[in-house]
């Protein structure tokens, strides 16, 4: 299933739900449903990361992904991989066209190290390891993320990397089609530079495939 632009509007903000700045969520996401992810007000990034529901041990992998897609911009049509080379889904729609998958979550030793906080704020590795707890993740599990909206750009002499201001815009959205059952953790960033240093929320939905009706189900 497509979501057109024209099928977006027509759902409406309002059934979104809202992560607030500097915060996190976790969800399961069933093969072939779909998740949207909004940009609400503009340059937000969100850190995504998800797990094999059934077997934990299997998540997304930065790595295998960049590897198999040729490229580190990915976008419509590329395919996500697992650590065990398994598809776990698939990017379907994309108004922005570009996203991080270098890059680990922000994190209290972030905001210690590269900001020089005394008192940091936890991250988003922090609002991860507690929106995924409750799923037996445990903080050591969590990976690479594929960190939607963020722009970085590499300097292809140097290999240097400068975080940007996000290309994205208030409305822009990606949306992804689940290609196994998945536990999803989501985040509204917490570091300064990735967000133009406003924070700001992440909106997403759940857009469910049509089922099949069982044999002998009334029409």
């Amino acid at each position: 299933m497509e979501i057109t632009g024209n099928a977006l509007s027509s759902r409406g903000i309002e059934e979104m739900i809202v992560i607030p700045p500097r915060t996190g969520a976790a969800f399961i996401l069933n093969k072939g449903d779909q998740l949207l992810v909004t940009d609400i007000k503009g340059e937000q990034v969100s850190d995504f990361v998800c797990f094999n529901l059934h077997d934990t041990r299997e998540y997304l992998s930065s790595g295998r992904t960049i590897d198999y897609a040729d490229t580190i911009f990915l976008t419509t049509g590329h395919r996500f991989y697992s650590n065990r080379s398994n598809v776990m889904f698939t990017m379907s729609e994309d108004t922005v066209g570009r996203h991080d998958f270098l890059l680990t979550p922000c994190s209290k030793d972030t905001f210690r190290i590269i900001y020089g906080h005394q008192e940091p704020h936890r991250g988003c590795f922090g609002n991860l390891v507690e929106a995924l707890a409750p799923y037996g993740i445990q903080p050591d599990q969590i990976p690479v993320c594929f960190n939607i909206f963020m722009h970085v750009d590499v300097d292809g002499t140097t290999g240097r990397i400068d975080v940007r201001p996000p290309l994205s815009s208030a409305g822009d959205y990606v949306c992804i089609q689940a290609e196994m059952d998945l536990i999803v953790g989501m985040t509204a960033c917490s570091a300064e530079k990735s967000n133009n240093y406003a924070f700001k929320p992440i909106g997403y939905k759940i857009l469910h495939r049509a089922r099949q009706p069982a044999v002998g189900d009334a029409h």
